[in-house]
This record gives C-alpha cells, sequence and structure tokens, in this order.
C-alpha cells in the first residue's frame, strides 16, 4: 500500500465510477481497477461491490476513507512545503553572520527582508566564519555572511563589499570620531597587539599583513568579539586592527590610523551550499541582502 493507491481508491469514491476516478488522477480504468484489487488484497477486506451497473463501497471504504484523507493531506502539505514559492516558503531560515557586520550594517537590511518576507521564519545567528562555513556545510544554515577567502569549494559566493581594516591605538584624551591618521609600518613593530584569535579568518588577513611588512607582532592577548577589543585598546591594553565600521561613531578614547603604503581589507560574501537541491528561497534573500547592503 502507498500513497497513490490510497489518492486513487479515494478519486473512485468520490467520483462514484472507476472510469471518472480514473480520469481525475490521469490513468486508464483497467490501471485504477488493478490498483483497486492490489489494495483490497493488501487490507483483506472488499472496498467496493456492484450494485447493478453501479460501484458501491463497502463500510469498511467508508473507514478507509477516514483515514485515507488525513493521510493525503498530510501529504499535500509536505509537498507545497517543500516545493512552495519563495513568497509562500514558510520553512524556518537559518541566516548566519558575524557580530561587527551585524551590528553595523544589517540593521536595516533585516527589518526590510522581514516586512518582504512575513510568512517566514527567520532565525538570525552570529558566528564568525569558520562556524558558519561549517554551518553551511551541515545545512545548519542556510545562507551566511563570511570573509573571504575561504577554501570550501563546496560553496558559492555572492560578493558583497571590501570593508578596511585600521589600526586603532590607545590615547590618554578622548578622540573625535572619524578622524583618521596614518602610521609608518616600522613604528608597529615592537608594540604589544590584541588580536583575533588564531586561525580566524580575519587573524589570517592581520598576519599576512605582519608577514609582508617583515613585522613579529607582540601579542599579548586575543579575543574574539570586536567590541571586547575596543574596550581593552581605550583601557590601554595594546595596539590592534578592527574593521572601519566597527570605528564610527561617537569620540572615544583610540586613535584611526591607516598602514602608510599598505591598504588592508577585508572583503564580506555572501554563501551557500552548492546543492542539487537547492532552495529558492535562499536565491532570494541573497539578492534581497546584496542590494540592501550597496
Amino acid at each position: 500500500m502507498d500513497i497513490h493507491q490510497l489518492e486513487i481508491f479515494l478519486s473512485v469514491l468520490e467520483t462514484g465510477s472507476v472510469t471518472r476516478g480514473a480520469e481525475r488522477v490521469h490513468l486508464s480504468p483497467a490501471a485504477v481497477s488493478l490498483q483497486l484489487q492490489s489494495l483490497s488484497q493488501h487490507l483483506r477486506t472488499e472496498l467496493f461491490v456492484r450494485s447493478g451497473r453501479k460501484l458501491a463501497p463497502t463500510p469498511m471504504a467508508f473507514r478507509l476513507a477516514e483515514l485515507a484523507r488525513g493521510i493525503a493531506e498530510q501529504m499535500r502539505r509536505i509537498d507545497s512545503d517543500f516545493h512552495a514559492e519563495p513568497g509562500e516558503d514558510t520553512r524556518p531560515f537559518h541566516f548566519a553572520t558575524g557580530v561587527t557586520t551585524l551590528v553595523y550594517r544589517l540593521g536595516q537590511p533585516l527589518r526590510l527582508l522581514r516586512k518582504q518576507y512575513p510568512r517566514t521564519e527567520l532565525h538570525v545567528t552570529v558566528a564568525n566564519t569558520e562556524e558558519i562555513v561549517v554551518g553551511l556545510l551541515s545545512r545548519r544554515f542556510d545562507l551566511g555572511l563570511i570573509s573571504l577567502p575561504v577554501s570550501e569549494k563546496s560553496l558559492a559566493t555572492v560578493p558583497l563589499f571590501d570593508e578596511d581594516l585600521l589600526v586603532v591605538r590607545p590615547s590618554a584624551t578622548r578622540v573625535r570620531g572619524g578622524q583618521i591618521g596614518s602610521v609608518r609600518p616600522a613604528d608597529l613593530a615592537k608594540v604589544p597587539w590584541l588580536l583575533y584569535p588564531k586561525e580566524s579568518n580575519m587573524r589570517l588577513i592581520i598576519d599576512g599583513f605582519f608577514s609582508r611588512a617583515g613585522i613579529e607582532p607582540h601579542v599579548v592577548m586575543e579575543a574574539a568579539d570586536t567590541e571586547a577589543i575596543k574596550r581593552l585598546v581605550e583601557s590601554g591594553f595594546g595596539y590592534s586592527i578592527l574593521p572601519a565600521f566597527a570605528l564610527k561613531g561617537q569620540s572615544r578614547f583610540f586613535h584611526t590610523m591607516r598602514i602608510s603604503g599598505h591598504r588592508l581589507v577585508r572583503s564580506q560574501a555572501l554563501a551557500m551550499v552548492n546543492s542539487a537541491y537547492p532552495r529558492p528561497l535562499t536565491f532570494k534573500i541573497a539578492e534581497f541582502i546584496r542590494k540592501s547592503v550597496q
């Protein structure tokens, strides 16, 4: 017994005729009769009897119909749930992003996204690029906003923007926001550094700069949270290199500087898994976010 047999059975019961039932399910009357016979044999009961020229359902047919309609409705819901158009897709959608980008770039895009897809149950997870990549590959996330580069070939990426990385150093007095100075690489050789953890994408970018500049950084502390690093710099613990978007705004107790002769950037992109069965909503949301952050 399978759902197809139950659908054939219901079509005959509801139309009162093998011929009309066959038309509804786009089969020949002979094929429908064979399926009904197979269903009766499986259930070991008669479902229809002849009454003159008509086909009359038995009491057991009505009992089966009560159960079969519930099953057929559940199957329709499953089919609709997984084949719905993006605007009708009500399955939970899991989006992952770094905290800095979430705080400084995604506030308005996410508000607009919720209005655009009100029926979608949107979940947002804050994680670093490495965790997001693992979550995408395990299908825990549908879409992620990550820092490039990533070497995982099974991911497709949509470039978003490049973001400057700036040196920040402690200041004994309050510094007005928006002021950006410059510093020579040689002046960074012997200072204490507060950096992102090793193996993080941000740290790989920063360590690449140190290597090109011939600097052996004196790392005194590591932290994964940009806001925590900012507070530690303000407290005088050392220098750091942070995303420019996280350094905008009010005055603070640190100087912001570009490195003379070097442009240090991180590239941000949306990432999704190259799947044999891509979810249409993922492409729609990726395109929506891409346009919103330009």
